[in-house]
């Protein structure tokens, strides 16, 4: 298959969407197979792209996690070698896959997606879970930032006409060499189109034009859709795919992924008050300044109210929370500090709700000391629980950070030092960087 050259600039929408694109329903079934049996030789790494790290998770997950979102695909199979079975089972327990099955693959692509294809239709017993689609999507697992709308476009498209896939345009000019490596003729770039991923056929088809495929198919192959036109007469339906497409093939592409994740992942923030006016005040400054940069809500939040945070944090709708305490006005009270309830209850929270298990989750404290009334200033070396807090969060894959916003009752200085915070926060969390997890700064 003809691959587009990448273009590595941030996905159309954000990794991490509020909702559905829409909210579809489909009057036939739809399942995907997702090849992951590669080796990894053009990454360079002893181990294969689809298990290399992104932000302490495995590329695959990523994937997964987008095609489990789509609520109207039913099952997804993913194909993989033998000696990654166990690990791809390990992965699935661990980031509660639940809609995922492992298939052992084979020795080529094609193999591993008829394998795939298989196991909706072979040594099915009446327990089986399995039940053979009306149409199947085929996607690279190595292509995590797929969109449920191209999903749906090649499904719905694929129902109609057997076959379809999303294609772009080609980027660079395709030249064919001679036998001495001199120019043969080259391609009219108009004329041609790259084929991407994901591509989708009614079952029944692409089954068909993989039984009859010879062993120099399954051997030098790489195109599916050429399959279901040679073998069933099959003409896809292209449709034009968005520049999110592209495959993590090499390690620069790990380091452009993990660039977008995070981009994505810093497009929203919670900020819990608590109950004092200052807190109020201040958490509204925050939200005016951070909503240039990222998406901003702003809950009032005692222990009595559990219920409101519990909510905001299990809606995966956001990775970073901001805590507004105010509750330090001099140096005695620092030197003696204890941890605000609300703070501990918050990581727990998020523990809890295994957030953390997916991505890392960025928490700020903000300190309020009010200068007017604070007999001394706060020194970096305080706030000694908070530091032990931050270092446990951290083994469970959350980022605490604390801030420091000094201000008096000038409301243009109020308003300077809450513009600076939301600049230190929005750094944060894009940059998700544990070697600032615990440290005071300062704004």
């Amino acid at each position: 298959m003809a691959e587009a050259a990448r273009d590595n600039s941030q996905p159309n929408r954000p990794f991490l969407c509020k909702q559905a694109a829409a909210n579809r329903t489909l009057d036939f079934s739809v399942v995907a197979v997702l090849p992951a049996g590669g080796s990894g030789e053009r990454m360079g790494s002893a181990t294969p792209k689809q298990f290399c790290q992104l932000l302490q998770r495995p590329l695959i997950s990523i994937t997964l996690e987008r095609f489990e979102r789509v609520h109207w695909i039913k099952e997804i199979v993913v194909v993989v070698s033998k000696q990654n079975f166990e690990l791809m089972n390990s992965i699935i327990d661990q980031y509660g896959h639940s809609r995922a099955i492992v298939v052992e693959g084979a020795l080529t692509r094609h193999q591993s997606i008829f394998n795939g294809l298989k196991a909706f239709v072979v040594n099915r017993s009446p327990s089986s879970w399995l039940e053979k689609p009306d149409v199947v999507i085929i996607h690279d697992a190595v292509r995590p930032f797929v969109e449920e709308d191209i999903l749906f476009r090649v499904a719905t498209a694929a129902k109609e006409y057997g076959a379809a896939g999303a294609i772009r345009p080609l980027v660079s000019t395709v030249v064919a060499t001679n036998a001495d490596g001199y120019l043969d003729h080259s391609l009219e770039r108009a004329k041609y189109r790259a084929s991407e991923m994901p591509q989708a056929f009614t079952f029944d088809v692409i089954y068909r034009a993989y039984q009859q495929c010879t062993d120099y198919d399954f051997e030098y192959g790489t195109e599916c859709l050429h399959l279901t036109l040679k073998y069933c007469g099959t003409s896809a339906k292209l449709i034009d795919g968005p520049p999110d497409l592209w495959k993590v093939t090499y390690k620069r592409d790990l380091y452009a992924a993990e660039s977008l994740i995070k981009e994505s992942l810093s497009k929203s923030v919670c900020i819990f008050t608590g109950m004092q006016k200052e807190a109020v005040q201040l958490g509204c400054l925050l939200q005016e300044a951070l909503q240039l940069v990222m998406e901003v809500d702003v809950l009032t939040w005692s222990l009595n109210k559990e219920s409101q945070c519990i909510q905001a944090i299990s809606s995966g709708l956001y990775y970073n929370f901001i805590y507004i305490n105010c509750n330090i006005s001099c140096l005695d009270q620092i030197n003696n500090f204890d941890l605000p309830p609300e703070i501990v209850q918050l990581v727990e929270l998020i523990e809890n709700a295994k957030l953390s298990a997916l991505y890392p989750v960025v928490v700020t404290v903000v300190h309020l000391n009010n200068l007017e009334t604070a007999s001394s200033c706060i020194r970096m070396e305080d706030f000694t629980n908070i530091k032990e807090l931050a270092k446990e969060a951290h083994q469970k894959n959350v980022l605490l950070y604390r801030l420091l916003i000094n201000y008096t009752q000038d409301m243009d200085k109020i308003q300077e030092s809450a513009k600076q915070g939301a600049s230190i926060i929005d750094s944060l969390t894009k940059q998700r960087s544990p070697a600032l997890i615990g440290q005071l700064l300062v704004a």
